[in-house]
């Protein structure tokens, strides 16, 4: 057990010593596992090279079921420790940008207050490594934006809108609610890939194509340049909540919005610390 641990913790890392940092072992003792996982199977699992490491198509064949024996074990441990009266455990949670800002937060402070024993661990992406850490098992599970992949099964949390952002003193500041089409001839600053479902969803439903100027990932960033006059955008309600841009929000002339859900690859055979963490984030939401 512990050499396949070791061994998901060199390839997720990218690294030996990354590794042995996060495990807190020596870096020998990172290779000596590996290689010793390598010797017990009769398989080379990883290349190493001056640019880093790399798997080898056995290894990337046998990731998930690594992944696979790794959940069984801590599922098994976090059973015994249910029987004993305990409830611990290791969650990993993969989220985006406006619900590590919004919410997370106020979960996590609550969450462990009440179960100082089971252990949070967040990773941070876009719309689709989030899928694709969860479909893989590298995350418990995860906030998506839904609709996602057929093959998670999801429980949905909430609904909202998606606004118009603009310079605060653009012409169109006047307007309660600004038509999509509106935004046809403005600089168009578009969230980057993976984390612009929802706006191109938007002008899609009009077949319009807006005229991107800026693609950038961090809603912060993109904020800083519409304040800047560089050019418009549309970003959810959540994150534009007590921002500290001088910036005009509107509606947008429409119901648009986007819904955020929590999936996993399974609901019914999630590890018991998963299973509460999860079932906690729902209830504070609600």
């Amino acid at each position: 057990m512990f050499k396949y641990k070791v061994f998901l913790s060199v390839v997720e890392t990218g690294s030996f010593t990354k590794a042995g940092e996060l495990l807190n072992l020596t870096q020998s003792a990172i290779s000596h596992a590996v290689s010793g996982l390598e010797h017990e199977l009769g398989l080379t699992l990883l290349i190493r090279g001056r640019s880093g490491i790399k798997l080898t198509s056995n290894g990337e064949r046998l990731m998930r079921h690594f992944r696979e024996i790794v959940q069984m074990n801590e599922r098994l441990y976090q059973e015994v420790a249910l029987i004993k009266g305990l409830e611990t455990g290791t969650v990993k949670i993969g989220t985006f940008s406006s619900v590590s800002i919004q919410w997370l937060p106020g979960i996590i402070h609550k969450f462990n207050e009440q179960f100082p024993l089971i252990e949070l661990k967040l990773l941070d992406g876009n719309y689709h490594e989030i899928e694709n850490w969860i479909a893989s098992g590298e995350a418990d599970f995860g906030f998506v934006n839904l609709p996602t992949l057929d093959v998670l099964e999801v429980l949905p949390l909430k609904k909202e809108r998606m606004l118009c952002v603009l310079p605060s003193n653009h012409m169109l500041r006047e307007q309660t609610t600004i038509r999509v089409d509106q935004l046809l001839d403005e600089p168009f600053i578009m969230p980057a890939s993976g984390c612009d479902t929802d706006v191109w969803r938007i002008f899609s439903q009009h077949k319009l194509a807006p005229t991107i100027k800026y693609e950038l990932e961090d809603d912060h960033a993109i904020m800083a340049m519409v304040q800047n006059g560089l050019g418009v955008s549309i970003l959810p309600e959540m994150i534009l909540v007590q921002n500290p841009y001088e910036l005009c929000i509107r509606p947008l002339d429409g119901p648009y919005s986007r819904s955020i859900g929590i999936a996993a690859a399974s609901l019914k055979s999630m590890a018991p610390a998963a299973k509460k963490c999860m079932n906690f984030i729902a209830e504070w939401i609600r």
